[in-house]
C-alpha cells in the first residue's frame, strides 16, 4: 500500500535514475522461483548512494512514526533488508535484529540475530516484495520468538495479488514506498520504456508465473 504519491513518483524516478530497476522483455531474468521476468530490481544498489538510502531511511520511519509509533524493534529480512532496517533502526533510536531464511547450520544455529524480546512489537523492514514468502518467514519466526509483528515496509513492490493476500492472512498491515504501476508510468514518462513496452509489462505481471517473454 502506498500512503504518499509524491513520495512514490520520487523514488521510483531515483530507482530508475541509478539503473536499480532494469526492464528487458526480449531477454528476460530469471528468478529464483523459475519465473521468468522483465523486470529486475535490485535496492542494494540504492546503498551506494547517500541522498538516496537517506530518503529511503527517512520515509521509512516516518510510516513507522505515523503508522506504528509503538514499534519496539526493527526487524531487518536477510540479506537485502538488513542494511535499511539497520539504518531506520538508528534514525528511530530503536532496537535492531534481522532474521534469516533459515536458521545457521554453525555456532548456534541462530535464524534471529540480535536481542529479541518476547512481548516487543516488531515492525519488518525488506527491500521488496515480490511472492511474500521472505516476509512471511520472517514474521513467522518472530513471532515463534514472542514478538507482536504488526505491519512490513519495503521499498518497492511487484502487487501480486497473492503476495498481499499471504500478508494479509498473517494480519500484518503493509506499506511500500513506490509500487510496480508508478515505476512503470514513471519509466514512459521519462521515455525508458514505449507505449508497447509498457503493455507488455503489465500482462507479465498478471500471469508471471507463465509468461516465457515476446516471441
Amino acid at each position: 500500500m502506498i500512503l504518499n504519491e509524491s513520495v512514490a513518483q520520487k523514488m521510483a524516478g531515483l530507482l530508475l535514475q541509478i539503473n536499480a530497476v532494469r526492464l528487458n522483455l526480449n531477454e528476460p531474468f530469471t528468478w529464483s522461483s523459475g519465473w521468468k521476468s522483465p523486470i529486475y530490481c535490485d535496492n542494494r544498489l540504492s546503498l551506494s548512494f547517500p541522498e538516496i538510502r537517506t530518503f529511503i531511511k527517512e520515509e521509512i520511519s516516518n510510516i513507522i512514526n505515523l503508522k506504528f509509533p509503538d514499534t519496539e524493534l526493527i526487524a531487518g529480512v536477510a540479506t537485502a533488508g538488513i542494511a535499511h532496517g539497520a539504518l531506520v533502526a538508528d534514525y528511530l533510536e530503536t532496537p535492531f535484529c534481522y532474521v534469516r531464511s533459515s536458521s545457521k547450520g554453525h555456532g548456534l544455529g541462530n535464524s534471529i540475530e540480535g536481542l529479541v524480546v518476547p512481548g516487543q512489537k516488531a515492525i519488518v523492514v525488506e527491500d521488496l516484495i515480490s511472492t511474500g514468502g521472505s516476509g512471511i518467514s520472517v514474521i513467522d519466526s518472530l513471532r515463534g520468538a514472542g514478538c507482536e509483528v504488526t505491519g512490513l515496509i519495503a521499498i518497492f513492490t511487484y502487487g501480486f495479488p497473492e503476495a498481499e493476500k499471504k500478508l494479509l492472512s498473517k494480519q500484518v498491515l503493509f506499506y511500500t514506498l513506490t509500487d510496480y504501476d508508478t515505476l512503470l508510468n514513471e519509466a514512459l514518462s521519462q521515455g525508458v520504456i514505449s507505449g508497447d513496452q509498457l503493455s507488455g509489462l503489465q500482462q507479465w505481471r498478471m500471469a508471471p508465473s507463465t509468461w516465457e517473454g515476446l516471441r
